[in-house]
């Protein structure tokens, strides 16, 4: 969202609350699911360990059974004990007193030939597991074990005979010496649920203090680490904030981390040089552009001055024609800037006509005045070569180029154009002086000019090549200077662009 829309008013303003807040969210998505699946795990191994203990509970009543000891009626666990031939319960306890067994038993008594079974699916080390539905009850007590109409319950059984107890075993139990006995435990889940709510109540309680001050301690390192982090960005903004158009050379400092701080710092320093360096060319354009203005009316200004201070000795004609040539030269300085200015403010592309270079050069050769000193212009060419782009700005970018080559040359100029691996070559090569080496580059700069000691009446303005070269980059292209043993040869290179008919 940007600086001028409207804000969450909850969301907070400060990167360092963002980045705890986001911290502190993701970790309580985190800890809650670690404390779902802990609760659920603490409360299935609580289940088993409630399980566990009811068996352990049936095995020893089976085992006391075994030794011939009737089990007392006080269980942790539901439990009877039952024979066939005998309508009451042999034993029983631990809440099976609320179905009042002492009359008839609840569970069902095992088949007289039935012996116990063999372990198989179902059984777990000798014993049965299964659901047995209790029989309704008339009544029931509030916090009874059972509801009124008993329910189905899991139950844990194991069947032992009578034969295989001592004979007074089974006089104190009070069965038949052929009877069968079942021994029954119920299996209450609510027993079970007790115990495993107790452990994961506190197991919860546990898990809920420890998330919260995990939660405030997440919050709090991520603020600080934040902060501490973020304090070299706050010296970089107070020194950018620093820069001024007055004083564009502060720089900001570099921290030795090799992180992405000390990466934004190089950038921060690269774009204020940027901007320094761009800052300086404009103020050497508006100086050179004023120094440029100045020589014409000075020029103008005293030649006018004169004539008006001494009429009668004035020759006006002279004195005419010296203002149109200074008035003349005013006009190209200007259109010169005002086609700098287009140049720097539009993005560089090519236009959508084509153009053929060829037929434009031939052009030019054939209307170029050549009336102040004999030159020779030649244009040699071996088929169209066609281009995309602007026909006015190629125009005005060979007319520089051949005007800079007319004011240098001694007798020639040649333009050679090619078509060549994709691309068009246009050359502009003169016969004069040449370029040294070591201005190759310079020569392209705004206001720079190699004959200054010459009368600036007849030299250029200083812009003619630098905006020559605008002009070819604008058209995706380059103008360089190629070396040459005499003269200096300036070359145009620029895209193939299709001919009309195969477009």
């Amino acid at each position: 969202m940007n600086a001028t829309g409207p804000r969450r008013r909850w969301w907070p303003r400060s990167v360092r609350a963002r980045t705890a807040l986001a911290a502190a969210s993701a970790a309580a998505v985190i800890l809650v699911s670690i404390g779902w699946w802990v609760h659920h795990d603490v409360y299935r191994e609580s289940t088993g360990i409630a399980q566990g203990q009811t068996q352990k509970q049936f095995l020893a009543l089976v085992d006391q059974l075994e030794k011939g000891a009737v089990p007392a009626r006080r269980s942790t666990v539901p439990y009877e004990i039952v024979a066939t031939g005998r309508r009451a319960a042999v034993a029983y306890g631990g809440g099976m007193e609320e179905f009042d067994p002492g009359t008839r038993h609840v569970l069902p008594a095992p088949p007289k030939a039935e012996l116990p079974a063999p372990p198989d699916e179902g059984l777990n080390w000798g014993y049965t597991t299964r659901p047995v539905r209790l029989p309704a009850r008339p009544d029931s007590a509030p916090g009874d074990q059972f509801g009124k109409d008993g329910g189905t319950y899991q139950v844990m059984y194991d069947d032992v005979r009578a034969d295989e107890l001592s004979s007074d075993t089974v006089a104190a139990l009070g069965v038949a010496a052929d009877a069968q006995l079942r021994i029954y435990v119920v299996v209450l889940p609510h027993a079970a649920d007790d115990i495993a709510g107790t452990i994961t109540e506190a197991t919860d309680r546990r898990l809920l203090w420890a998330g919260l001050v995990s939660l405030v301690l997440i919050a709090a390192v991520a603020y600080f680490a934040v902060r501490i982090a973020l304090r070299p960005v706050e010296a970089i903004r107070v020194l950018t904030a620093s820069v001024t158009a007055n004083d564009p050379r502060e720089r900001v400092t570099v921290p030795d981390t090799g992180d992405e701080i000390a990466a934004l710092a190089t950038t921060i320093n690269t774009t204020l040089q940027r901007l320094d360096d761009a800052a300086a060319q404009q103020r050497r354009f508006v100086a050179d552009a004023a120094h440029e203005l100045r020589s014409p009316l000075t020029t103008l200004l005293a030649s006018l001055e004169v004539a008006l201070a001494y009429p009668e000795r004035t020759d006006w004609p002279a004195a005419a024609l010296t203002a149109a040539r200074q008035t003349r030269r005013l006009q190209a300085l200007a259109e010169d800037l005002l086609l700098l200015a287009r140049l720097d403010t539009r993005t560089p592309a090519a236009g959508p006509d084509t153009v053929d270079l060829t037929a434009l050069a031939s052009r030019l050769t054939e209307q170029y005045p050549l009336t102040e000193r004999p030159l020779t212009l030649t244009c040699d060419s071996t088929a169209p070569a066609h281009v995309h782009g602007n026909p006015d700005e190629y125009e005005r970018l060979l007319r520089n180029l051949i005007d800079n080559a007319a004011r240098h040359a001694t007798h020639r100029i040649q333009i050679t154009v090619r078509n060549q691996d994709g691309r068009v070559d246009l050359t502009v090569h003169d016969d004069g002086p040449g370029v040294p080496a070591e201005d190759a580059e310079r020569i392209f700069e705004r206001f720079v000019r190699l004959d200054d000691a010459r009368s600036r009446d007849h030299g250029g303005t200083g812009l003619g090549l630098a905006i020559a070269r605008d002009l070819a980059h604008r058209h995706q292209g380059t103008l360089t200077l190629t070396p040459r043993t005499l003269g200096a040869c300036f070359q145009l290179r620029l895209p193939q662009a299709p001919t009309p008919a195969e477009e």
